[in-house]
């Protein structure tokens, strides 16, 4: 549940209007009220008449000519439906204005009252909304110390991902026989399981020296028979290769076979200037310190990115806790039953109010935190924050340096997709509560590797 306080559908787009009729608040508790909206026949009738007007200069009607129909006859035939247009019209302009005027905090949107004695043959006319009221509270920013990671890059990694540069950059050889660091590509089947997947692995990612004897020595064309369980060291890897579903390579243990179509073996690439400049054309990398410096560098802005996401996780954990207040629960589970496109039962509006009520605590911390620290963002700001996703992708594919105009241009498409936009607003809201946060927050900081930081955040171990 996303609560949009002062909802869209009572946003202040009234016009300045001399409003006659009386309205009234008045307070049930600290976070309920009821707002009655009273209006008489002065209030609607001018408007009424001369629409009624209008209609009798235009209405085609057997037997009179245009403009000459009776009043009397106008008034029969559309007087009710344009009055009750019309108080309608003037209700929710009216409602709108009063809200804005008393500075009225409200959840939801107001939701009228049913009156069993309500008529329109009436002239004058009584309309009660419930209000829901944003609850009061103060945030405290540095009661409670939060958990921040420092993801570092290790000798391992770093060494690791060298390799894979040389390997991708490296020639490949054509081999007659499969040795240990061989790379095989067949054809897996097994006809019980529907399995018919051509794969292509490194022969000593297979798991336990048994497997590996199977194909070692192998050629072209030789059949070799394997069984699924434990085939490789990682389960998620015999998900991609066999094309199973998850939950079915966790426990999938059959016999398939599988038939040698290529065999080949990578020659790494030498760490040399002519790599370098493959890899960076700007002569940025001169030398193998420079290009683990620069893997160090890029890796570690890429954690960055992933930290400050569970430090924003942990902040959000962390305020909705220790940060205390009543909510409006019975107006918000009724107001959920209608605001939706789909109309939810009373239980159903109670189980979405429970499964969305700490979004919503937080978004109430959030709003008061950007409203008391004047956290806000522009429209100049949002475009320059989407020129710099435009550079970087452009760059991918070869422009370095695009120029500014075309750089206005597409980032103001970009910015006239709504969606697009939000995405992005919410990206840079992000960013600036994370640097707020950093800033005025107590943290328990730890330095961990990418892989502890995954097993300890996520409990997945990535080793």
């Amino acid at each position: 549940m996303v609560l949009n306080k002062k909802s869209s559908n009572f946003a202040p787009d009234f016009k300045e209007t001399d409003f006659k009729m009386n309205i009234t608040k008045e307070n049930v508790d600290a976070l309920n009220a009821v707002v009655k909206v009273d209006i008489v026949a002065d209030d609607y009738k001018e408007k009424v008449t001369k629409i009624l007007n209008d209609y009798r200069k235009t209405a085609n009607i057997p037997g009179f000519r245009k403009g000459n129909v009776p009043m009397g006859m106008v008034k029969k035939q559309y007087g009710k439906s344009v009055m009750i247009d019309e108080v309608n019209k003037l209700l929710q302009e009216s409602l709108n204005k009063f809200l804005v005027e008393e500075k009225l905090d409200i959840l939801g949107n107001p939701l009228p009252k049913v009156n069993e004695n309500f008529s329109w043959d009436s002239e004058q006319f009584s309309f009660e909304f419930e209000l829901g009221l944003a609850p009061e509270f103060d945030v405290d920013l540095k009661s409670k110390k939060v958990k921040q990671y420092n993801i570092v890059a290790t000798d391992e990694l770093i060494e690791k991902e060298v390799e894979n540069i040389q390997s991708r950059y490296g020639n490949v050889i054509t081999q007659e026989v499969a040795e240990e660091h061989s790379n095989v590509t067949g054809t897996f089947v097994n006809e019980e399981k529907e399995i018919n997947k051509k794969a292509t692995f490194l022969v000593n990612d297979l798991k336990g020296k048994k497997n590996e004897k199977k194909l070692i020595g192998t050629k072209v064309g030789d059949v070799v028979e394997l069984e699924t369980k434990k085939l490789f060291a990682d389960d998620h890897k015999l998900e991609q290769i066999l094309g199973v579903s998850h939950d079915e390579a966790h426990d999938l243990d059959v016999k398939v076979t599988f038939t040698v179509e290529e065999i080949n073996v990578t020659e790494k690439a030498e760490l040399d200037q002519e790599l370098f400049e493959k890899l960076f054309a700007d002569g940025s990398v001169k030398t193998v310190t420079d290009l683990k410096d620069k893997i160090k560098e890029d890796a570690e802005k890429q954690f960055q990115q992933q930290a400050d996401q569970q430090l924003l996780n942990s902040v959000t954990e962390t305020l909705v806790e220790n940060t205390k207040f009543d909510l409006p629960k019975e107006f918000l589970q009724k107001w959920l039953q209608t605001a939706g496109e789909k109309q939810l039962t009373a239980e159903e509006a109670v189980a979405e109010y429970e499964k969305s009520e700490k979004g919503l605590r937080y978004q109430l911390i959030e709003g008061k935190i950007m409203k008391d620290n004047d956290i806000k963002l522009d429209y100049a700001e949002l475009t320059d924050y989407a020129k710099g996703f435009i550079r970087i992708q452009m760059a991918q594919f070869g422009n370095a340096n695009p120029e500014e105009k075309e750089l206005d241009e597409i980032a103001g498409r970009i910015l006239s997709n709504q969606d697009e936009a939000r995405r992005l607003q919410e990206q840079l809201m992000s960013q600036k509560l994370v640097t707020f946060f950093k800033g005025n927050m107590k943290f328990d900081t730890k330095e961990v590797s990418y892989e502890d930081f995954i097993k300890e955040v996520y409990n997945v171990d990535k080793k």
